[in-house]
């Protein structure tokens, strides 16, 4: 998806070493449909805004900020994780998910049924994802896709077990990335934003747009 607005020519993932069903696509948004995606998710921004997330139990605040659209939405807080219809702090229903976004998911996801949710994790130059599971979906047949925008972050990767070995690369802004298949239960995080490294967000920091499938086929979610 080179121009904005437009579906991309075929183009393949390039390689990833030990990969089981990770697909990665480097540069798979040009700056143009960087920024277009950036004008839509500040839309997204003005019903959904950003807030901190806590972890389960202790409720201790989460370095990223989070928000959500579609019918349903992912949270973190004292009692767990999960989905719901609303924000936490508004208590109004999550935006639907951008057309931009669904395109995304249509071209890359090699899946026939739509995504539910996207998650939206922004992250300061000081934040940080530990490693962790997608798994509180109950379709794990659907892929999970992601794009970055912003800085460049170093991704980290092991295998379905938290003491798998891990490898790590970049993702920059622009990049998609798939966790599919032998990879869909893939333990993953972020280890460390590179500040500066790119200009498309005013202020700096990362965006990570986690589109998901979140019901078994056939259960639809109203929004």
């Amino acid at each position: 998806m080179k121009t904005a607005g437009k579906m991309a020519v075929e183009m393949e993932p390039v390689a990833v070493a030990g990969a089981g069903g990770l697909r990665l696509y480097p540069g798979y948004l040009d700056r143009g449909a960087q920024m277009a995606l950036v004008a839509v998710l500040r839309q997204v921004f003005a019903v959904a805004p950003l807030f901190t997330p806590g972890m389960p139990k202790s409720g201790r605040p989460m370095s990223v900020r989070m928000s959500n659209c579609g019918p349903l939405g992912w949270i973190t807080d004292e009692a767990g994780y999960r989905y719901q219809p609303h924000h936490p702090v508004t208590g109004r229903l999550w935006p639907p998910i951008p057309q931009a976004l669904i395109a995304i998911w249509n071209e890359l996801g090699r899946y026939a049924y739509q995504p539910q949710a996207c998650l939206i994790n922004f992250y300061d130059a000081a934040a940080k994802m530990g490693l962790h599971q997608d798994r509180d979906e109950e379709d794990f047949n659907a892929p999970v896709v992601s794009v970055s925008l912003g800085d460049t972050c170093l991704f980290r990767i092991g295998g379905s077990k938290r003491s798998d070995a891990t490898r790590s690369f970049r993702l920059s802004s622009g990049d998609a990335l798939v966790l599919a298949d032998g990879d869909r239960l893939a333990f993953h995080g972020v280890d460390r934003i590179y500040p500066g490294t790119s200009t498309l967000l005013p202020g700096g920091g990362r965006i990570n747009l986690t589109l998901r499938r979140v019901t078994r086929p056939g259960i639809e979610v109203q929004a």
